[in-house]
């Protein structure tokens, strides 16, 4: 039975389905002004485990990932939201006055025109880019905002009609006053929001809590319109609702986002979908803790502020960032380190060597086969101390309480320890064993390089080394065999011992 912690209830709850077997799973994704950040792909890697674990447990996942492209305003406070530059329109002026001749500047950064389309297009690319990189499983839909202006349109008017919303000079605001139950997700009372709202806000809103359903667009404004207050631009939070509910219905099962997303956004978007719809908006909400840079907040300005680009260009795989974020709690801040990021690798390196042994020892025919049709119970007398069936289930517990994947990790890793002292590997182990970890892999979404290093690959010098390395050690001789070994990585190669003999691999 899968568990969450529910951010709108604050314990963790069984979960339960409106559709028995089926999940409609909304996240909020990427504003396509600029690149994602790794703190953006923590949480992006988050719903990913969390769809990855539904469909292990044998849910049909529905997943809606929206991308902003419009209306996402650069001051996300409640009280100066509705005053701030579109972020679409930062990135046109902010990638407009690059120097076009830089050629550090992304090809986007180079182009002698600049729309917001052309640059929604651009970084709506490099996602798709990052979340491949990373294993991510595809959304059913990533809706566009700036495709689903009607149905924004068609719930304004419908808030308006109920009393929800108010019109002046072309702008509708939401009536908070009008929504007792506001604050339910994030804790925060209206009465807390009046006592602390600015003066200085939109001229035209009652309240200056309120905040904005649709904006009236200066003649200049490129990012506009028609409706019925005339030509305009969506607010940020309406957008997650009218695609919602355009693809998933008016009560969703699962919300995630980044924590950040939680207030002013998440608490916005739930005022808004149950004053239209008059039901519950989601019955379960789910948001992971920030990633911070040597325990402190990421910042451009601070020079700590990383794309996966950057974990790349240092020599890491997208898959070792993965394994670092899979290594904490989501509900804790991930506290990314050079240091975590070299222990990641050498975890991811441990896994590799395993896939690979095993896929080395499986039956010819079986190679390229699916065996997961099987149970692994046909290997029981093959594996003593620790069996995989055990593994698994000791895996399932942990990832469905609560997605306890650093639990969950460790039991992988002692498995693995096991099998590694097993001078020998049949071919009915590798199986059992490919089996179980087809199974536990469909939930940590490692793609796992295929390496067979062979003595070919290394040069001669190295395997000579080597061989005298091992002479050393059988003549008990260990210093010359320590001094081997180091002469060994002083020249670019790892030396690992193994049951079947020294592998040696280049560094």
């Amino acid at each position: 039975m899968f568990t969450i912690y529910n951010t709108l209830t604050n314990q963790k709850e069984k979960f339960k389905s409106l559709h028995k077997g089926k999940v409609n799973f909304y996240s909020c994704g990427p504003t396509v002004y600029d690149y994602a950040h790794i703190g953006n792909l923590r949480t992006y890697i988050f719903a990913d485990t969390i769809k990855r674990v539904l469909e292990f447990d044998g849910y049909k996942v529905k997943h809606i990932m929206n991308i902003t492209d419009v209306g996402h305003l650069t001051d996300d406070d409640l009280n100066q939201a509705d005053s701030g530059d579109d972020k679409m329109l930062k990135a046109m002026k902010r990638l407009s006055a690059k120097n076009l001749e830089d050629k550090s500047q992304p090809k986007a950064d180079q182009q002698a025109e600049k729309t917001p389309e052309t640059i929604a297009k651009f970084y709506t690319e490099a996602f798709m880019d990052d979340i491949e990189k990373l294993n991510l499983e595809k959304a059913n839909f990533y809706p566009r905002a700036t495709a689903h202006i009607p149905q924004m349109i068609k719930i304004i008017e419908g808030l308006l009609a109920k009393g929800y919303a108010y019109e002046k000079n072309g702008n509708v605001f939401y009536d908070l006053d009008k929504f007792p139950a506001y604050g339910k997700l994030s804790n925060k009372k209206l009465e807390e929001l009046k006592l602390g709202a600015r003066l200085d806000d939109h001229p035209d809103k009652k309240h200056p809590y309120d905040f904005a359903l649709w904006l009236k667009a200066p003649k200049n404004h490129i990012l506009k319109w028609d409706s019925p207050w005339g030509e305009g631009y969506p607010g940020w939070h309406i957008e997650c609702t009218a695609m919602s509910m355009e693809y998933l219905g008016e009560t969703l099962d699962l919300h995630t986002g980044g924590e950040d997303n939680i207030f002013p956004h998440h608490e916005n978007e739930i005022a808004q979908s149950e004053a239209y719809s008059e039901k519950p908006f989601s019955n379960y909400w789910a948001h992971p803790r920030h990633l911070l840079i040597d325990g402190k907040k990421m910042s451009k300005s601070k020079g700590n502020f990383y794309r996966l680009q950057d974990i790349m260009d240092k020599g890491y795989s997208p898959m070792t960032f993965r394994l670092l974020v899979l290594s904490a709690h989501y509900r804790s801040n991930l506290n990314f380190t050079w240091k975590g990021m070299d222990q990641a690798q050498k975890n991811l390196e441990k896994i590799t060597k395993f896939v690979n042994r095993l896929q080395k020892n499986l039956p010819e025919t079986k190679k390229e086969t699916n065996l997961t049709e099987r149970s692994t119970k046909t290997a029981d007398n093959l594996f003593t101390d620790l069996h995989p069936d055990e593994c698994l289930e000791k895996f399932s517990l942990a990832v469905n309480d609560d997605l306890n994947t650093p639990l969950a990790l460790s039991i992988v890793y002692r498995l693995i320890g096991k099998i590694n002292k097993l001078p020998e590997l049949t071919p009915e182990q590798a199986e059992t064993l490919w089996r179980w970890w087809q199974r536990v892999n469909k939930v940590l979404g490692l793609k796992i390089e295929s390496k067979s290093p062979t003595k070919e690959k290394i040069p001669q010098e190295i395997i000579g080394l080597s061989d005298k390395r091992e002479t050393a050690r059988k003549d008990k001789d260990f210093d010359l065999a320590d001094k081997l070994r180091e002469k060994i990585l002083s020249k670019g190669y790892n030396l690992e011992d193994t049951p079947s003999g020294p592998l040696i691999t280049k560094k």
